[in-house]
């Protein structure tokens, strides 16, 4: 592990650095890879998040690599062999949420013409910039989270509270929530 200023969240373990450095807090317009984080984080409630970093793999292979159309035709008997599978959080409800949210999801991109034009609406189209010097400074939710997962479970979609909704958010890059000593905070600014 070298030595650039980091969150302290992320300096335990390699895979942890190699997603901060990479992908936390980039903002993602691509519609499979949004997809991808909705579920790895509703798969992640209850949950640390270096577990589902570790099964991330697996959930690409369980769930076609996240392609939203395959997902949402998934029979019951598909989604009860994935129960077995050791590889993904083999959560019944976690699970069959991936089918639920899916027709949730193409139903906002046919609305919309993409799950991107949808949520980034909800930050005016622009990462919100924090200024948070530690983790414990950092909200579990916000205003924003708050309306976003009503809205998102008014039509339908199954784990997606604001706590999730707020991790969902970072992750993506609708917030920059690296705190303000980290190098990637001024790359993300």
């Amino acid at each position: 592990m070298n030595s650039l200023p980091r969150c302290s969240w992320c300096e335990s373990e390699e895979i942890y650095l190699q997603y901060h450095d990479d992908e936390w807090g980039v903002p993602c317009h691509d519609d499979k890879k949004l997809f991808e984080f909705l579920i790895l984080e509703g798969a992640q409630a209850g949950l640390s998040w270096i577990t589902i970093l570790k099964k991330r793999e697996g959930y690409q292979q369980a769930f076609e690599h996240f392609d939203v159309n395959k997902v949402a035709k998934f029979s019951d008997k598909k989604l009860e062999k994935l129960l077995l599978n050791p590889n993904i959080v083999r959560n019944r409800l976690k699970v069959f949420s991936t089918r639920t949210n899916a027709i949730a999801f193409i139903k906002i991109q046919q609305e919309y013409g993409s799950f991107s034009n949808y949520l980034w609406a909800f930050v005016n189209n622009k990462p919100v910039i924090n200024t948070f010097k530690t983790l414990a400074d950092v909200p579990a939710t916000t205003d924003i989270s708050d309306t976003l997962s009503k809205d998102l479970k008014k039509r339908g979609f199954k784990f997606v509270g604001s706590t999730i909704m707020y991790a969902y958010m970072q992750a993506i890059g609708m917030v920059n929530d690296h705190t303000s000593h980290c190098f990637r905070y001024k790359q993300l600014t």
